[in-house]
């Protein structure tokens, strides 16, 4: 629906936004090993070994043993780092970049790289229980980056963010508005689809990851909204 370009919301704490940046140069550097590196069969193999497949995980079906290299519970981690295609990983960090720093600000290094973890750990659970027969691996950071999005809204609801829509419309409006629109979209696109949770689940990392993200704020940062108040505050003044 729409990319992040930027927003006008400078580092108040932290000198510079490291997990942030280092989340964007993993996901990359795997991307650009698998998708260039060891040649199609091994990257659709190292989707299906370090993708969440709901069948795999509650049970319902085992994978092939050449493909198992970790415990299913594993994978909630690991598809957090996969992508299937340029577009999927640009238009990922593209959203990290842009809301990612600021978050992590407000909560610090260590407590942003829990709720990052934290939020895509969830967003997968709440995909595979949308769909627990479902044997199409989850990929991708999207299910992260929703609750850093959650966290985001909650924290600079009032921030001006440069958008582009339909990857050609340059817009100015606040984070609430952008942010909101963004989960609206998900919702518009799960009831869209044809109920076949096959197709259809895959939203609900989405939502399932923006969901986590309010109740994990506030349990890993929860001083973390008076800080940001306080900077508010104080920019006012000058």
């Amino acid at each position: 629906m729409f990319l992040p370009i930027s927003d006008s919301n400078p580092l108040k704490i932290i000198s510079f936004q490291y997990v942030t940046v280092t989340l964007i140069v993993i996901n990359t550097a795997i991307f650009l090993y698998y998708h260039h590196g060891p040649g199609t069969e091994a990257e659709q193999n190292a989707l299906f070994s370090y993708g969440v497949i709901p069948a795999a995980l509650f049970n319902h079906q085992e994978l092939a043993a050449s493909l198992v290299r970790m415990p299913d519970q594993f994978t909630l981690l690991t598809y957090q780092f996969f992508h299937a295609g340029w577009l999927h990983l640009i238009s990922n960090m593209a959203f990290l970049w842009v809301f990612g720093d600021n978050v992590e600000d407000s909560m610090g290094h260590w407590r942003f790289a829990l709720f990052y973890i934290g939020c895509g750990v969830l967003a997968g659970v709440a995909h595979a229980v949308a769909g627990p027969e479902s044997p199409a691996p989850l990929i991708g950071a999207s299910g992260s980056v929703a609750g850093v999005l959650a966290a985001y809204m909650v924290l600079h609801p009032k921030q001006q963010v440069w958008v582009l829509f339909f990857l050609r419309i340059p817009f100015r409006l606040p984070a609430l508005w952008a942010i909101g629109a963004w989960i609206a979209f998900q919702f518009f696109s799960l009831a869209a689809i044809e109920q076949d949770a096959k197709e259809a689940v895959a939203w609900w990392a989405h939502i399932g990851g923006f969901a986590a993200g309010f109740p994990l704020l506030f349990l890993l940062a929860p001083n973390s909204l008076r800080r940001t108040r306080e900077m508010r505050e104080q920019d006012a003044d000058i």
